[in-house]
């Protein structure tokens, strides 16, 4: 029985959450309709205040979920760099990159910040934080970066691969912006290299 209701209870959060990402994506966060979403799936607005509290935690279920999305997709572009620091780089461009795409660009760069804050402070950012500070120490203990404060350098890499992703999804034309965006960050991590003897 108790696995029942949470199989239920799961199924319930799936149809918010589907109905919730479509509903963003195509009309916007503000123009959303929550009796709209909820009669779409046959469930009520009160299961979506039992599930997520509000409009706004329902957001946040949505951009969790395009979030870890966007993570997979990074880490299979970082993958199949030719070297481990061409990987990072490639991960950065990777998420550069689907600031084009209408779904990630009305949902997580436009109306995310301007409903859930300064995205630097999502809760998920934490676990990115970290990863990428990872990566880049093992790149300094590797010689591959210059000795550095793998923290402090992770925090900048990152929020500039967020800045330029923000800055392609605001842009009047952002494929434009986008190889402007991608170049300046490649110049950007490059500084991090290590040249000793070079």
């Amino acid at each position: 029985m108790t696995k029942r209701r949470a199989d239920m209870v799961a199924d319930t959060r799936e149809k918010l959450i589907r109905a919730g990402r479509a509903a963003f994506a195509a009309k916007g966060y503000a123009a959303a309709s929550m009796d709209d979403l909820t009669a779409e799936v046959g469930l009520t607005r009160g299961a979506l205040y039992h599930n997520f509290g509000d409009k706004k935690g329902l957001l946040q279920a949505v951009i969790d979920q395009i979030d870890a999305e966007m993570l997979t997709r990074m880490r299979a572009a970082g993958a199949r760099g030719q070297s481990p620091w061409e990987g990072f780089v490639d991960e950065g461009v990777a998420y550069i990159e689907m600031a084009l795409e209408p779904e990630i660009q009305r949902i997580m760069l436009l109306d995310g910040p301007a409903v859930l804050g300064d995205p630097s402070r999502w809760p998920n950012q934490t676990a990115c934080l970290r990863t990428t500070a990872e990566t880049l120490q093992t790149l300094i203990d590797d010689g591959v970066v210059a000795p550095v404060d793998a923290e402090a350098a992770a925090r900048l890499v990152n929020g500039a691969a967020l800045n330029a992703a923000l800055w392609v999804a605001a842009a009047d034309d952002p494929p434009a912006v986008l190889g402007r965006a991608v170049d300046a960050f490649r110049r950007l991590t490059s500084g991090l290299l290590n040249r000793r003897g070079r």
